[in-house]
């Protein structure tokens, strides 16, 4: 789920930085800082899942001489991996992209302790030809290791549950669907978070109605990708006539966890598709509760798939309905805690819109007004 959340940072940064969509420059640095919060109450989950936490290290690259080291084949491993590198990129991207703002920061800053915090970020920038020419450089070089990080990371994540052999997990449908997902989540939890803002901080003029209108667009598209794959899990569990595949379908759908599946069909199939009419994607307060009910949804989908085939396995006499525990719930929303803590702190001490980019986008336009037609910078 907060590997989900956190896709939408780096798609809007990276792979829109690189198709050159101007649209992208108010929404990015939220964006990019919602991805790293995402990634750190993800990484709150292996510990625990170790078993035994102390036992965390095992998630590490130690040597083996003792015959300790867990299957290093597992997927779970895999995921340590991708999920590593891909926090490591979206924070060196993140930064990156700041240390302009930092600077400018830095400069205003009236308090001691703020020019020292500031000018120890801003790493010397002074805005001279050679640091902006090495920082565009760094930028798109980071930008493309990104991308791919957005289709590889999410796929390893499907791979979890891909490569096992329980009935409803095993299907190769998974590593796209769970792609489209996740830019379905990120991008709604990023209009869950910028549409408050926008009101907070009479931010109108920077995150428009086209920019609430293109992120509609894409939870739209993303969202029907996702009901297509909800249909063709059927059509597989029918087609390839496993009667363990099929019955844990319709358990779903059916049993005693219709209720999950069929909120989830509802907030993430069905509720989307209001944002095809043009007068929904025009009332922000309307964006705000459809993104609300789909980040409900896309929790909803993780907690069909994960229960309804582990309450349900080969052997009808460990069957068992599932509740979780106090710990369970606890740790679920003590992850939304941390994650608005440090948001917030973001918020408030470092530059929420990526200043210099704006003022790029918007330089030429005026200097074209006032030159004439003349040279555009």
């Amino acid at each position: 789920f907060w590997i989900g959340i956190g896709h939408a940072g780096t798609l809007i940064s990276a792979i829109l930085c690189l198709l050159r969509q101007p649209w992208r420059t108010s929404i990015n640095r939220a964006a990019e800082a919602m991805t790293i919060f995402a990634v750190v109450c993800a990484a709150i989950y292996p510990v625990f899942h170790v078993g035994r936490v102390w036992f965390a290290w095992f998630l590490f690259p130690f040597p083996n001489p003792n015959g300790i080291w867990p299957n290093f084949r597992s997927p779970l491993e895999w995921d340590v991996f991708a999920v590593s590198t891909y926090a490591t990129v979206s924070v060196l991207f993140w930064y990156m992209g700041m240390i302009p703002d930092l600077a400018t920061l830095r400069d205003r800053a009236t308090q001691t302790w703020k020019k020292f915090f500031y000018g120890l970020l801003a790493c010397g920038w002074n805005g001279n030809a050679k640091h902006w020419r090495n920082y565009e450089m760094a930028y798109l070089i980071l930008a493309g290791l990104s991308t791919p990080l957005v289709l590889s990371v999410h796929t390893i994540v499907s791979f979890d549950f891909a490569v096992a052999n329980l009935p409803g997990w095993h299907t190769t449908i998974f590593p796209p669907y769970f792609v489209a997902g996740a830019i379905f989540s990120g991008f709604g939890m990023v209009l869950t978070l910028m549409l408050p803002l926008r009101t907070l901080f009479r931010l109108h003029d920077l995150i428009t109605p086209y920019h609430i209108d293109c992120m509609c667009k894409i939870i739209l598209a993303t969202g029907s990708m996702v009901g297509y794959a909800y249909a063709m899990e059927f059509f597989i569990a029918w087609y390839g006539a496993n009667p363990n595949e099929g019955f844990t379908f319709i358990n779903r759908a059916f049993g005693p966890y219709a209720w999950a599946y069929w909120i989830m069909v509802t907030c993430n199939v069905i509720t989307p598709q209001l944002f095809w009419f043009k007068a929904i994607r025009s009332r922000p307060w309307l964006v705000w509760i459809i993104c609300i009910f789909v980040n409900v949804g896309m929790w909803f989908e993780r907690f069909v798939i994960t229960v309804s085939s582990l309450a349900n396995d080969f052997i009808p006499s460990s069957w068992k309905y599932f509740s979780p525990t106090v710990v369970d719930v606890f740790t679920f929303f003590g992850t939304f805690g941390v994650f608005m803590t440090l948001f917030l702190l973001f918020v408030r001490f470092l530059p929420l819109m990526a200043m210099a980019e704006i003022k790029g986008m918007h330089t030429p336009v005026i200097e074209g007004q006032t030159n004439k037609g003349g040279h555009h910078g």
